[in-house]
């Protein structure tokens, strides 16, 4: 027993590629798909609101390499060129009888008017149709209707048609605005979009501050800053305010947040609190001070533990970074030779970039303190 396949439709097709997933799912031909659309909505038109409902129901087949959907049909200009022969023909016909030149009228608009309505919609995501084949579109449409307006008002001078005139030179008119009403459209739905949700972010994070981080805030303080509970509480509030703040950050790394992001991850390893100061405007961060400063943060963390605090100062002329840490301290004559992670990843890597590295005591006479100093070229 062979099972059918599933009713999709193909991302490149002719029109909507309703015929084809419906051949597909049926074991039909194409041809013969598309013979019966065509002499059923001939028939009554039912064909052509059963491919409408089929095209706005069948699901497209998920392909996240091409999310476009492609249409060989150039279904927009197309419909220009049905306006523009059958404006050729209202042009004889208003000589003639008021009915022809009427339904000649009524077709013209239908199909423009149509067209720019594709051109706006469904051409808009189609990467095979172009800009420049969109203002031709919008352009043509635009004369053909306002010629249109034009010669039906100084042909027929009646009150009817005066009114037809009229209202097909405004939809002349109205196509070309239509893309500009259509872009303020669009804008205007995005930013009542992103200010609905931004309120709703603020009253979220209002409601967690004075709940959620708080209590994690407190639970660091009574727990200690070297304890496992502490560590969690503080990893749980850095994730939660970057969840509830994304999107308020600057786009950009600088060196200051690029170094609160490496105390975060040396948080999530070791018993530490980081506490990360910047004083002053960064710039794009040096490879050699980023990886200098994150080596004395995580000697930090694995030696001393407890609190560790990160003072950035950028100048005009040199940027400065303090680490400094609470525990048993260390001096560069006691350091054994074998042990080359302050002498090579940290004092080393700041002489080969052209700065310094200078490792004492705190300002109280206990702990560690690595000051680092670059200077900042001038062009």
């Amino acid at each position: 027993m062979t099972t059918q396949p599933p009713l999709l439709r193909e991302r490149s097709a002719l029109l909507g590629g309703v015929s084809v997933a419906l051949a597909d799912h049926l074991g039909w031909s194409v041809r013969t798909v598309r013979a019966v659309f065509v002499v059923s909505s001939v028939l009554g038109g039912a064909g052509a609101l059963l491919y409408l409902w089929l095209w706005a129901l069948v699901p497209v087949v998920p392909d996240d390499s091409a999310p476009a959907v492609r249409r060989r049909a150039p279904v927009a200009a197309i419909l220009v060129g049905v306006g523009a022969a059958t404006a050729i023909v209202l042009s004889t016909a208003l000589a003639g009888a008021d009915t022809l030149a009427t339904n000649a009228l009524i077709v013209v608009v239908l199909s423009l008017g149509g067209a720019v309505a594709w051109n706006l919609t469904l051409d808009r995501t189609d990467p095979d149709r172009s800009r420049e084949y969109a203002l031709w579109v919008r352009g043509l449409a635009a004369v053909i209707l306002l010629l249109t307006g034009i010669v039906t008002l100084l042909s027929r001078p009646a009150a009817i048609n005066a009114v037809l005139g009229v209202g097909v030179v405004v939809l002349g008119i109205a196509v070309v605005v239509a893309p500009r009403v259509v872009t303020l459209w669009t804008e205007l739905q995005a930013s009542q979009t992103a200010r609905v949700r931004e309120e709703q972010r603020a009253e979220m994070a209002a409601h967690l501050h004075d709940s959620v981080l708080q209590t994690l805030a407190l639970i660091q303080n009574r727990a200690g800053a070297s304890s496992e509970v502490a560590r969690i509480a503080r990893a749980q509030e850095r994730e939660l305010r970057d969840w509830l703040f994304t999107g308020s950050a600057p786009v950009d790394a600088d060196l200051a947040s690029e170094l609160r992001e490496i105390a975060a991850l040396i948080e999530l390893d070791y018993a530490v609190r980081i506490d990360v100061v910047a004083v002053g405007e960064f710039g794009p961060s040096p490879v050699a001070l980023v990886a200098a400063a994150r080596e004395a943060m995580l000697n930090a963390a694995r030696h001393a533990g407890g609190e560790v605090s990160v003072y950035l100062e950028s100048t005009v002329s040199a940027i400065d970074i303090f680490i400094r840490d609470r525990g048993p301290g260390v001096t560069l004559e006691t350091v054994p030779d074998d042990r080359l992670g302050i002498r090579e990843s940290i004092i080393g890597r700041m002489a080969r970039a052209g700065g310094s590295a200078t490792i004492g005591a705190g300002a109280d006479g206990s702990g560690t303190e690595i000051h680092l100093h670059l200077e900042v070229p001038h062009d």
